[in-house]
């Protein structure tokens, strides 16, 4: 039986009223492997909901798979601590996993970049409408309002919700949203990423394998992220909350409300170093 995505727990409680016994539920954190023809790859450590989705965007993200053609048999074990995964095709484990930054420690190839094209989209898209977006991504974590301590993300074409997912790895969420597009055949076309989590290196890798030419974040991104999302074309949006944003490249894809005041602010002067 496949386990919970959180687990029922007993524990105390101390505030100013004293200590007393409390009862709720926490995020399940599980080992799931990855078995690719026979061979286990690696063991995602994730929330264990979406499975097969997690198995299949993992394989597209990492430029493993480019559709859901090269899967011939995929099906997750009772239990819920693998998913076998035979492709229609012979093809090599990647000699080095590396480490990334992820919540719950992800890993990537270095391939994986090198197989991510460059973005080219001249679709524009309101401030208002990608902060508004940030309220509904709010809004629809529904498991972390039940326990905390979990990440969402959606993708969207800007008007309706292509697909969502919440996991205690915030690189998860995105691998199970690259899987539920290849499960549902989502059509191409231009797409938006919103997340709770930090903008790594390999979140901005798999948002660009997904086609997402604006990525946005309630918290910040990194330095490689900036790079990347630079050289991949995307547009790339941090501490996005209220009536502001932060935008850190390609900011020609956004454009202010009617309604704005807007003023071009000089940036200070840089501090000598005299």
């Amino acid at each position: 039986m496949t386990p919970l995505p959180f687990t029922p727990i007993q524990y105390t409680k101390i505030s100013s009223r004293g200590w007393e016994p409390s009862s709720g539920g926490i995020i399940t954190e599980a080992n799931v492997g990855l078995t690719v023809n026979g061979q286990l790859w690696l063991t995602f450590m994730c929330t264990p909901t979406l499975l097969e989705a997690l198995a299949v965007g993992f394989l597209f993200n990492e430029a493993i798979i480019h559709s859901l053609d090269e899967i011939e048999v995929m099906r997750p074990c009772e239990n819920g601590d693998n998913v076998d995964v035979w492709l229609t095709h012979p093809v090599e484990k990647p000699p080095h996993w590396r480490r990334t930054s992820g919540c719950t420690g992800g890993v990537t190839s270095d391939a994986a970049q090198e197989k991510t094209a460059r973005l080219v989209s001249s679709e524009q898209v309101s401030v208002d409408v990608l902060l508004g977006w940030m309220d509904r991504l709010l809004e629809k974590q529904e498991l972390y309002r039940e326990v905390r301590g979990v990440h969402c993300s959606i993708l969207t074409d800007s008007v309706d919700i292509l697909a969502q997912a919440e996991d205690i790895g915030r690189h998860n969420t995105l691998d199970k949203i690259a899987g539920l597009l290849l499960l549902e055949h989502a059509p191409p076309g231009p797409r938006m990423i919103i997340t709770t989590g930090r903008i790594s290196s390999e979140m901005l890798q798999k948002s660009a394998r997904m086609g997402a030419t604006i990525l946005v974040s309630r918290t910040s991104p990194s330095s490689m992220s900036i790079q990347l999302a630079e050289e991949f074309g995307i547009t790339l949006v941090g501490y996005a909350r209220r009536s502001q944003c932060n935008v850190y490249t390609h900011p020609e894809r956004l454009y202010s409300p009617e309604n704005w005041a807007v003023q071009t602010v000089e940036s200070p002067a840089q501090p000598s170093l005299a």
